[in-house]
């Protein structure tokens, strides 16, 4: 568990190196920027192109509904991939309330302009959920092998076209807010 205590350094030094090396991508033809990890039957058919293809999402903090003097702080660092017709792919990679580190694997769908405010999103995405073991492994359900399914809803705002924040509904547990690069 002692590294466990560097996991928000280890989060840190990924995402500006992966901010840093996506940017240098961006100029190189067939580069990493251009490499798509979501399935290609993710993507509608006809629908329009991403105007963006990466996001990169950090977590500075969560909300828990409920005390638990066992909560400790949740880090998170996520990158989705974008394809057409507004759907997307991803992993994060997080501390999660008890300080384990965990992962979650998803696909998703994104609506922009909602209620008529083009600065304003909406997101879902599906996925699995990695990482409440031990003691905690009841604290998701469905979590029987030590991975559960998760749905989890977003609502975001964009402030320049490449910055957003967003929060995210974690069910019963609480909100993690979030700020994403898109590049």
């Amino acid at each position: 568990m002692a590294h466990l205590s560097k996991l928000p350094a280890v989060m840190a030094t990924l995402a500006l190196g992966c901010s840093l090396g996506l940017g240098a991508a961006n100029a190189a033809e067939g580069g990493l920027y251009d490499w798509q990890p979501c399935p290609n039957s993710l993507a509608v058919e006809g629908g329009a192109e991403p105007a963006k293809k990466w996001d990169l999402t950090l977590s500075p903090y969560t909300h828990h509904w409920s005390h638990n003097p066992e909560h400790k702080p949740v880090v998170l660092v996520a990158m989705d991939s974008h394809l057409k017709g507004g759907r997307f792919c991803g992993l994060a990679l997080f501390s999660n309330s008890f300080g384990q580190e965990s992962a979650y694997v998803y696909v998703g769908q994104q609506w922009d302009g909602l209620f008529g405010n083009p600065k304003l999103f909406t997101k879902v995405s599906a996925g699995l959920l990695y990482g409440y073991r031990g003691q905690y492994k009841e604290k998701i359900p469905l979590n029987n092998l030590g991975v559960a399914p998760a749905i989890i809803p977003s609502l975001g705002y964009t402030i320049t076209p490449q910055d957003s924040a967003q929060v995210f509904m974690l069910g019963t547990a609480g909100l993690t807010f979030t700020y994403t690069r898109s590049f």
